[in-house]
């Protein structure tokens, strides 16, 4: 009679694992059509983050099978933790959540940063736009000029989250160089920053180089900023007179500290998607992304926008976020020592 009594319930776990693995196996196109893709981006309006991911969102929708709705959420906070913790661990785990945040997540988790709870290469990298090269710069009034006027007077700079490398990245040229920004934080984005310093609140500030060309390109033009360094493996094209925070170092061992933070920027402005996906909603994300930066009329609004593009495959780009996640100790506990303290 037990036997009996069980068979209902055997029979219930039976049919749920059947539709369950149904579910799995469903066509990708048959899954997304009449769904909705939701862009979730760790930063707030304005930026060249927040540009990037609303121009991959109104054009990566008629690339997935099925032609799902795309939507875009702005989730800025905590550096861009607070979008990649509700993705990695409270979005559905299906393929239909797309999320951008800071390239140095793989770095912070490994230091353990105040604030991650997320394990970077467990996310399914979808694929990058390009590579995000920061640059720190002071307004024409400001006596600091040069890294190395930097390294003599203080210049208070606008500050984000402490996660940000807004932040992040001039705190280390002060723990690793010895220069003396002074982070005045708070402000909600770098617009609102940029603007700060127009308004004479700060000398200056330190964010995306795409950023400051997309809101102020006649900052470039015609003198109003000093770019001071930036935060890239090498010089961009655009800044060919401006040094590089590793070429600053008059050390091998700072160098090599600068080095291993500074790869963040390889990582770049990069799209992933939740872990657990099924592997054929990864490959369907991934080759509608790969056709997205090929699409002529993506390429078209970012060239009338002024941005520029360097993209990177998913599987290139799950490889690179492993490899800065396998850092060895010795070389984590020295860019331990130079994270800014704020960051951990």
């Amino acid at each position: 009679m037990q036997k009996l009594k069980a068979a209902p319930a055997i029979s219930g776990l039976i049919t749920a694992l059947v539709a369950s693995g149904a579910a799995q196996a469903q066509a990708p196109a048959d899954f997304y059509k009449g769904r909705t893709v939701e862009v979730v981006i760790g930063y707030a309006t304005g930026g060249s983050n927040d540009t990037y991911s609303r121009m991959v969102a109104q054009h990566i929708g008629k690339h997935i099978p099925g032609t799902p709705t795309v939507v875009v959420r702005n989730m800025p906070g905590a550096g861009s933790f607070l979008a990649v913790n509700q993705i990695f661990n409270a979005s559905p785990k299906d393929g239909t959540t797309i999320g951008l945040g800071a390239p140095t997540i793989a770095l912070d988790e490994k230091l353990g940063t105040t604030g991650v709870r997320f394990k970077t290469a467990e996310l399914n990298w979808i694929g990058r736009v390009g590579p995000l090269v920061n640059i720190v710069f002071t307004w024409k009034t400001s006596p600091v000029k040069t890294i190395a006027d930097a390294m003599k007077t203080e210049a208070a700079l606008g500050g984000t989250g402490a996660g940000s490398t807004v932040s992040i990245y001039p705190l280390v040229l002060n723990n690793v160089l010895g220069t003396k920004f002074k982070l005045i934080m708070g402000y909600k984005g770098s617009n609102e920053a940029m603007l700060a310093v127009e308004r004479g609140e700060v000398e200056g500030h330190s964010t995306a180089y795409e950023a400051v060309r997309a809101a102020k390109p006649s900052w470039f033009k015609d003198g109003s900023i000093n770019v001071l360094s930036q935060f890239g493996l090498k010089r961009l094209p655009e800044l060919p007179d401006v040094p590089t925070a590793i070429e600053t170092a008059d050390t091998p061992e700072k160098k090599q500290i600068l080095t291993a933070i500074m790869s963040a920027s390889e990582i770049g402005t990069s799209f992933f998607t939740t872990p657990k996906t099924p592997n054929d909603r990864v490959e369907t994300l991934r080759r509608a992304f790969d056709a997205t930066v090929k699409d002529a009329a993506f390429t078209g609004d970012l060239q009338r926008l002024g941005m520029s593009m360097g993209p990177m495959t998913g599987e290139e780009l799950q490889k690179l976020v492993t490899e800065v996640s396998a850092i060895t100790p010795d070389l984590l506990e020295k860019v331990r020592k130079a994270y800014p303290e704020e960051g951990k």
